[in-house]
Order: structure tokens, then C-alpha cells, then sequence
């Protein structure tokens, strides 16, 4: 991966993600969020149940911003994206994105924490992922 690397995970919308009216449910895009960040990791060569087995490392989200541009209907094809904006001592910063035929439905910033999987205090960033991380880092 070389900078400024967004990576794409497609989703499609089932009858479950939307309301009465067909629409996605407003939370649901928050679970797509989710499932691209975990699926970014697992390209980057980690596996959360592994990293915190092997480290006693989990990734928290620290605080999250979503702007709901338009709204994605039932059976739709959507891509979410991923790109990493900051990486810090012990968190990262990512804007990730909702498309549909390439126009942006959602726009969100999210700050990850990392933080021991027992106590929840914060770590710093194990090295091997940091080190896996930085080339995707935003120019």
C-alpha cells in the first residue's frame, strides 16, 4: 500500500439495515463503518481476536462525526471507504465514507483508541501495526 490509500469494502443493503420506508436505518451505517474499519485491519494483516490474544490490545472508538448526505434504499450496492488521516502514540484518525455509484452518502471522522483489553487504559500503538499502518497514512 502506498499513501494516500483508501480502501473500499462493499456492502449491500438487505431488507434488515432499513426502516418502514425502505431507507437505511440511521445506526446501520455505523455497522457498515465498523465491518470496513475491521476489514482494513484484516488487509493490513491483523486479526482483532488475535491482536488481543497476542498483545492484550483492543481497538476502541474514541468519538465519531457523521454527516448524512443522502440515504441508501434497500438492495443497494454501496462501497464504504476507509482512509487513515493521523496516526498517533496510542490512536488513529480515519475518514471513512458511504458511496453509491459514486456519489457520497455519508461522511464520517472517527478517533480509534488502543487500550489494554483488561482494564481499558490507553496503549500505545503496538509497533508491528503502526509500522503496517504508516504507509497507508494520508499524504
Amino acid at each position: 500500500m502506498h499513501g494516500n490509500v483508501i480502501f473500499n469494502w462493499p456492502v449491500r443493503v438487505y431488507y434488515e439495515d432499513t426502516d418502514a420506508g425502505g431507507v437505511v436505518y440511521h445506526s446501520n451505517y455505523l455497522n457498515f463503518m465498523e465491518r470496513a474499519r475491521t476489514e482494513w485491519l484484516r488487509a493490513l494483516g491483523f486479526e482483532q481476536p488475535q491482536v488481543r490474544a497476542d498483545l492484550g490490545v483492543i481497538i476502541v472508538v474514541h468519538s465519531f462525526s457523521v454527516e448524512f448526505k443522502a440515504p441508501a434504499y434497500f438492495n443497494d450496492m454501496l462501497d464504504v471507504r476507509c482512509r487513515l488521516t493521523k496516526i498517533g502514540r496510542g490512536s488513529i484518525e480515519m475518514e471513512q465514507k458511504v458511496m453509491r455509484d459514486h456519489h457520497q452518502l455519508i461522511k464520517a471522522q472517527v478517533k480509534l483508541a488502543f487500550v489494554n483489553a483488561e482494564t481499558f487504559r490507553p496503549l500505545a500503538i503496538p509497533a508491528d501495526i503502526k509500522a503496517a499502518m504508516l504507509p497507508t497514512l494520508a499524504d
